[in-house]
């Protein structure tokens, strides 16, 4: 419908904490990476207040008409267009990732519990591919800590994705980091965050070159 926007309140309610975490993880100039940019909320206010960064959002192709508004209304100059990245398809990788590690950050917000775990697993190694040495990748959303819900909310939350589709529901944090080492990435560290979600934090290893 003409005119109208997806507006998210998750994403007003989030975008000022998420906000404070990213600028003591990102640097101050570079190029940074969204990947499930959905409604462009976060991409057009991130890019509004860390003017330095190229905030770069990609998502499926039906919803590159709300990213493009939202950039638009917010009057952001170091945005591109978003990028068509389905993470379970290496071509767009590839796409993204010209020229090959160029990205000094990437970030996800509400994806990991929506995707399947293998389109989990594409993500994070996509993201190795994509990714500077020694930058991080920052993923936001409701995790289990240790195999346990962390709270009653979260635990509704994740009965509910699952009745929608078996395949998706929350994801236990040990899990992600097992995942996020074998794509070479270090644990950095996890920040609470309100309504029971946290930010996982990941380093990109360098590649170790023999004598």
């Amino acid at each position: 419908m003409a005119g109208y926007s997806p507006l998210s309140e998750a994403a007003e309610r989030n975008k000022l904490p998420i906000l404070e975490v990213i600028r003591d993880h990102f640097p101050e100039h570079g190029s940074i990476l969204e990947i499930g940019s959905g409604t462009g909320q976060h991409a057009a206010f991130f890019a509004r207040q860390m003017p330095g960064i190229f905030w770069q959002a990609s998502d499926l192709a039906c919803n590159h008409a709300w990213i493009r508004q939202a950039l638009a209304q917010a009057g952001c100059i170091n945005t591109g267009d978003p990028f068509e990245l389905d993470v379970g398809i290496d071509e767009h990788w590839n796409l993204v990732n010209m020229p090959p590690g160029k990205y000094d950050g990437a970030f996800t917000a509400n994806t990991a519990h929506i995707m399947p775990w293998n389109r989990v697993v594409d993500m994070f190694e996509g993201v190795s591919r994509v990714l500077a040495p020694l930058r991080k990748f920052l993923i936001y959303g409701p995790f289990n800590q240790n195999g346990e819900y962390t709270s009653a909310s979260n635990a509704s939350f994740d009965r509910y994705l699952k009745s929608q589709n078996p395949e998706q529901g929350i994801r236990d944090d040990q899990e992600v980091l097992r995942l996020a080492e074998s794509c070479s990435m270090d644990f950095q560290e996890s920040i609470d965050m309100p309504a029971n979600n946290r930010i996982l934090i990941f380093s990109k290893v360098p590649e170790v070159h023999g004598p």
